[in-house]
């Protein structure tokens, strides 16, 4: 109901959790609460760039006073846009725009215990997550990696909130330990495991997960970025109900070559994640780069996500 809505927020205050991850608190400029969300909630932020809007998301979280909303920004080397923008162009009180919060990584409601594996800015979904579930008294554990301590952002919150739940995991220094997928054997029947951090991480532990003979609606995770493009080459796209026929370049989506052909495809997360961007294919081969279909939709090749997904040669739409 609030999809294409925005809420002007004022920036009401920024604090440093590490060498790169800024924590930003987010209050409505008209002074009323800004609206409740779920663990695992995020909302989009749309930044004034002179070239345009730039949109990003972020997982939201409340560490502090009720009706706020926080967030926290890894300062991404290189960064795409979004991340510069928040550590280099954003200071206390300025006014931004934001999307309602959304969820597309909620707690599983069958879940008997619940696992959280993060590494890096990859803590902060589960940070609205573990709040929701201390709330409702349901028991889970966090396992967080980090390069150190001083580059684990939140550690002191989550050492004395949540001592006896959380352990973690540094690379460096005169112990060093890493987090290992071999972790997932230790859990018991009925459990939900959830990962959010590096892509590289979340195809380690979701094929560990599958290998150890996790059901697959036992797993969850959550991209931040999409897939790199570095691969990536161009195709063709045909609208079979106009017959349009599009180019789509090597450094683009076709949810955006879509959009600027004025087809007005729906979109939200960007990474592949939510289905929300989902069309129908006639014909042609699929290079399936998403999160959210199932293997059977995928060799189906009757359907693509349209943020993250390509085609090889040319594909017909059923649009």
């Amino acid at each position: 109901m609030h999809r294409n809505a925005a809420i002007e927020i004022r920036v009401k205050s920024i604090k440093k959790e590490s060498a790169t991850i800024k924590r930003f608190t987010l209050q409505a400029v008209n002074g009323a609460e800004l609206p409740p969300f779920s663990g695992g909630s995020h909302i989009t932020t749309y930044l004034p760039k002179s070239s345009g809007t730039m949109e990003r998301s972020y997982s939201v979280f409340n560490l502090s006073k009720p009706g706020f909303i926080e967030i926290a920004v890894r300062l991404a080397e290189p960064s795409t846009g979004g991340s510069e923008y928040w550590h280099h162009n954003v200071s206390e009180g300025d006014v931004l725009k934001v999307s309602y919060p959304k969820n597309h990584f909620p707690l599983s409601f069958q879940a008997k215990h619940h696992v959280f594996y993060a590494a890096g800015i990859g803590i902060t979904p589960f940070l609205s997550m573990m709040a929701e579930l201390t709330a409702k008294k349901q028991s889970f554990e966090l396992h967080y990696a980090a390069k150190s301590k001083e580059q684990c952002a939140f550690f002191d919150f989550l050492n004395q909130t949540y001592p006896r739940q959380c352990h973690f995991y540094f690379s460096e220094g005169e112990n060093p330990q890493r987090l290992s997928s071999n972790l997932l054997l230790d859990h018991r029947v009925g459990t939900h495991v959830y990962f959010c951090g590096p892509e590289k991480m979340i195809q380690e532990f979701s094929s560990a997960a599958k290998c150890y003979g996790y059901p697959a609606f036992n797993v969850h995770y959550e991209r931040f970025a999409p897939p790199s493009k570095k691969d990536s080459v161009p195709f063709g796209v045909t609208l079979k109900q106009s017959g349009k026929h599009l180019e789509v370049p090597a450094e683009s989506s076709l949810l955006d070559a879509l959009r600027l052909n004025g087809i007005d495809v729906p979109y939200s997360c960007r990474v592949g994640g939510c289905g929300t961007c989902e069309v129908k294919v006639a014909e042609g081969k699929i290079d399936h780069n998403d999160l959210f279909l199932t293997d059977e939709q995928r060799s189906s090749n009757q359907t693509m996500l349209s943020c993250v997904s390509r085609g090889r040669g040319n594909v017909v739409l059923d649009i």
